[in-house]
């Protein structure tokens, strides 16, 4: 797990100077998986995330982070300029440009992050809530009906893990770009 995160995270959108980021983001990695995955474990079928709290916590940390990422190695005048005065856009346009950025990357990047993360879980427990509701209606009722139903609900716990995986996977490299972009910023 720590390779993949190394190799197909860090060192794709950060490079190098990225490993110091190693342990928040795999650390980040592996807490969303498991908050996620027990949206399958029987007995609990709830992931974690799919209260808007943590991912918006998460959210916010990692906005807080590659905020101060960006300001220590930009400067914050330095940083400001690069993220709200993009390189290659005409000084007349920067009057549009300008609070669009501003918006963008300090206000809806961090709710775009958490919301992403938090709609994808609920969306797929309510699937999963659904198929299984309509198997155990269908099964006290008829047995032959309930099987569509239950095929149904196994392929989609099935969907449910692989959606665990992906999210966090996104979680984790979108912040990587965000602090690599801190980092690095555009030429």
């Amino acid at each position: 797990g720590v390779t993949f995160i190394e190799e197909s995270v860090v060192m794709e959108t950060i490079g190098e100077e990225g490993k110091k980021f190693m342990p928040f983001l795999t650390t980040m990695f592996f807490f969303i998986l498991f908050s996620n995955i027990f949206e399958v474990i029987p007995g609990i079928q709830f992931p974690a995330n799919s209260r808007m709290a943590i991912p918006i916590t998460l959210a916010l940390v990692v906005w807080v982070i590659y905020n101060v990422v960006g300001i220590r190695s930009q400067g914050l005048g330095g940083y400001l300029k690069n993220s709200l005065f993009p390189p290659g856009v005409p000084v007349a346009l920067y009057l549009i440009v300008t609070p669009i950025e501003l918006v963008s990357t300090f206000i809806v990047r961090p709710f775009s992050l958490a919301i992403r993360l938090w709609a994808n879980m609920v969306a797929g427990h309510l699937l999963l809530v659904t198929f299984a509701v309509l198997t155990h209606t269908l099964w006290s009722s008829t047995y032959v009906g309930a099987v569509a139903p239950f095929a149904m609900l196994t392929m989609m716990t099935g969907f449910e893990i692989l959606v665990s995986v992906l999210q966090a996977f996104i979680f984790t490299i979108l912040t990587a770009v965000y602090i690599g972009g801190s980092l690095h910023p555009a030429h």
